[in-house]
């Protein structure tokens, strides 16, 4: 399979979104980009490595989204962005930088409001991965070493704090069907079946977009 697309995936804590775009990537030859979104954002805007861990995906209430936005989407000054309280530079910086994978080329990217940053680009597909509690809390007890009641407690947390961050900083709602192309319930599919899915579903809109 031909691959031209940026596939970003929004994943609840313990469907096992991760490895499904680890997965998805690695069958499809291409990258995949967690984690080294931060580190790439860190190195590329100068900042310590430390904030982009700090502020992953957390929410934040101590600046208006809109403004943010309308700074970056003006173009802002070196004085406008030094005086951004630091969550927002963190955001920017992840921003642009999810901006630079995209235009490098096909690539899979996990979570950090992706699907948001990529949405004029028309060669992406956003998935949203879900599943039911019990199957979660049994992969993030596996996981993490934890009981059930501690492993639901992590879920929740997780959950609320990546719906807070998602909510905040773009216009879309986290895990709501219209703010995706495909939502997939892993608990169903699982992991195979679900990297089978997403590969059938960018196909058939690669196709599509020939079509046009």
């Amino acid at each position: 399979m031909s691959i031209e697309t940026i596939i970003t995936i929004g994943r609840q804590c313990g469907s096992g979104g991760r490895e499904i775009g680890e997965k998805l990537a690695a069958s499809l030859g291409i990258k995949c980009y967690d984690k080294e979104v931060l580190d790439r954002a860190a190195k590329e805007s100068g900042m310590c490595k430390e904030l982009f861990e700090n502020h992953n995906e957390k929410p934040t209430r101590s600046f208006l989204y809109s403004l943010v936005m309308d700074t970056y989407s003006m173009g802002y000054s070196s004085s406008t962005f030094n005086d951004m309280p630091i969550n927002h530079k963190v955001f920017l910086a992840q921003f642009n930088t999810i901006k630079k994978i995209a235009d490098e080329g096909p690539c899979v990217i996990i979570g950090r409001c992706a699907d948001y940053a990529l949405a004029d680009y028309k060669n992406s597909v956003s998935v949203f991965i879900y599943a039911d509690m019990n199957s979660r809390i049994k992969r993030i007890a596996k996981e993490y070493h934890l009981t059930d009641n501690k492993a639901k407690d992590m879920i929740l947390k997780t959950d609320k704090s990546r719906a807070s961050y998602y909510n905040y900083y773009s216009n879309k709602k986290w895990g709501d069907v219209q703010s995706y192309h495909l939502c997939i319930d892993s608990s169903v599919c699982g992991i195979d079946g679900s990297v089978e899915l997403i590969k059938d579903f960018v196909d058939l809109k690669q196709r599509a977009m020939e079509r046009r």
